[in-house]
């Protein structure tokens, strides 16, 4: 791909930054993977508004937040990153409700919510993104997920017109969020409701679900959270370790030591690497169980030459 080919729009008017050539590797949690054509970051929301107006109705486009749950091929990526995390940040109380922005990150949203007396946002803690991945995927742990707390979104459209959702015009499910009617638009807020509750016992039970985190799963090295999603009825690091997967490597990707549905950089690790892991143990534990394991990361861009 040629990553140095004239931007296919000029980006006129706007107060954010419009970058070329861009390493994703600087913007996933894996630290792998090949580099974007384009990546604009917007300064606020209104700024993300009329950059979208400016961008022909050909120009692919990716939303990235912390880049927690995300691989990018060693190819690269042809088409335009949004980076969302640092600048769709607005985080406050709307009445009885939290209003955040797609930027803000699971951790500071229970943060906000314990410390407004509310409770049942403290699992958001325990998920490595921000908003706008969460609702992209339902992403949840401890057995909580996020829709169940949504009470409407924000989104975008590919023109910059900006809409509220109800969660009934999606179909939700675990680890699944389509919209009902196909359009191709971005999530940049959401309207979530939580109960009254006791803020100091909030805050330790977010201290709690960090610290379990912290002994559970490999942190200490780059990684992409969660690679499967759990199959009815089982969980898929138990398949994975009971097949004897653990520490298996391909370069410098291992399946973690600590956490079998962790898969580490253990080292200049390729997005290549990375992903013939994964589908090594699809393949040895669709062989071995039966069961075949969905990913829950979501991989994008062309493979190197």
């Amino acid at each position: 791909m040629n990553m140095n080919e004239p931007t296919l729009f000029a980006a006129q008017g706007l107060r954010g930054e419009l970058s070329f050539d861009v390493p994703m590797s600087r913007h996933t949690s894996w630290r792998a993977g090949g580099a974007a054509q384009r990546l604009y970051r917007p300064a606020d929301l209104a700024d993300l508004q009329d950059f979208l107006g400016q961008v022909p109705a050909q120009e692919p486009l990716f939303a990235v937040g912390l880049g927690s749950n995300l691989l990018v091929r060693d190819g690269g990526l042809r088409g335009t990153v949004l980076l969302l995390h640092g600048a769709l940040s607005e985080l406050r109380m709307d009445g009885e409700m939290i209003y955040a922005q797609a930027g803000v990150a699971g951790a500071k949203l229970a943060r906000f919510a314990a410390s407004n007396n509310l409770c049942g946002a403290e699992f958001f803690a325990g998920i490595p993104g921000t908003l706008g991945g969460m609702l992209a995927m339902n992403a949840g742990c401890y057995g909580s997920e996020t829709w169940q707390k949504v009470q409407r979104v924000q989104v975008l459209t590919r023109r910059g017109e900006l809409l509220e959702r109800t969660p009934q015009e999606y179909e939700i499910g675990y680890r699944h969020v389509a919209q009902r009617a196909v359009n191709e638009e971005f999530f940049v807020g959401a309207w979530l409701h939580f109960e009254q509750g006791d803020a100091e016992a909030a805050r330790q039970e977010i201290k709690a679900l960090m610290e379990k985190r912290s002994a559970s799963q490999p942190l200490q090295l780059p990684n992409a959270g969660s690679v499967f999603r759990n199959p009815p009825g089982g969980h898929a690091a138990k398949l994975i370790e009971d097949c004897g997967l653990k520490g298996k490597r391909i370069g410098g990707a291992q399946v973690s030591e600590k956490h079998a549905n962790f898969i580490v950089n253990a080292g200049e690790a390729t997005a290549a690497d990375i992903e013939n892991l994964i589908e090594e143990v699809r393949a040895t534990v669709a062989a071995k169980t039966g069961v075949a394991l969905h990913p829950e990361v979501r991989i994008v861009g062309e493979k190197s030459k």
